[in-house]
């Protein structure tokens, strides 16, 4: 089973500039999600692709296997994103002259995950042969079934998702998750097929709130400094 680990780093960013190269923890942002793919062992190749050179430059310092140069049109702020994890993938087989079964894809925005979390979504994929791809999710803090609303035209609100009767109680409402976009999994062939995020054959690896925020604001970069401050105290406390 050969697995490539795809890391995307677009240079800009409206929320919070420069956010790929700044330091969390003495460490670049971009640089964590390196290091959680090579932590756990599971890959064959770690591509970074970035059309920044900061980013590209900080890539080669981990010793990653290939460093892509990110087109233009697949860096813009209306980019998807797949089309440029396809654009990696595809020319780290070329580079690297082998192909691959497996693909995963961290998101930079994300350093509270942990190599287990990626080591997790993998097995979910490669135990169930039904398995198209994986995400990764938190349990919601909002539910559609109690109290996430949605705003009609006319200014009339109703929940996303009523029931029949009413729910009273949040906790009697079905589990919903928020995507926390922190790890992805395909298996080679769904991802050239190009089918949706979320289809029939999609599982979750559900991770804990704190592990899943993400940065795209500079309010996000303080909560997710807090949070990475807090963890690594409570490490420096058990050795």
């Amino acid at each position: 089973m050969r697995r490539v680990c795809t890391i995307l780093a677009r240079a800009g960013s409206v929320g919070a500039p420069g956010k790929n190269t700044r330091l969390l923890g003495g460490v670049p942002l971009v640089a964590h999600s390196i290091r959680h793919a090579q932590a756990t062992g599971l890959f064959d190749a770690i591509v970074v692709s970035s059309d920044d050179p900061a980013v590209r430059w900080i890539a080669e310092g981990e010793q990653v296997e290939l460093v892509v140069v990110r087109p233009a049109e697949f860096a813009t702020s209306t980019a998807g994103k797949i089309p440029a994890i396809v654009h990696a993938v595809e020319t780290a087989e070329v580079e690297l002259g082998r192909d691959f079964d497996v693909v995963v894809d961290l998101d930079v925005t994300a350093p509270l995950r942990t190599p287990e979390d990626v080591a997790a979504a993998v097995a979910l994929l490669e135990t169930d042969p039904g398995v198209t791809n994986v995400i990764t999710g938190a349990p919601a803090r909002r539910s559609p079934f109690f109290n996430l609303v949605e705003r009609a035209p006319d200014g009339t609100v109703s929940l996303v998702r009523p029931t029949d009767p009413p729910l009273r109680r949040r906790q009697d409402a079905p589990e919903c998750f928020d995507m926390n976009a922190s790890v992805y999994v395909w298996w080679r062939a769904t991802l050239s097929a190009d089918l949706p995020v979320v289809n029939a054959g999609t599982r979750l690896h559900v991770m804990p709130e704190e592990r899943s925020h993400d940065v795209d604001s500079e309010l996000d970069w303080s909560i997710v400094t807090h949070l990475h401050g807090l963890r690594a105290e409570a490490e420096e406390g058990r050795t």
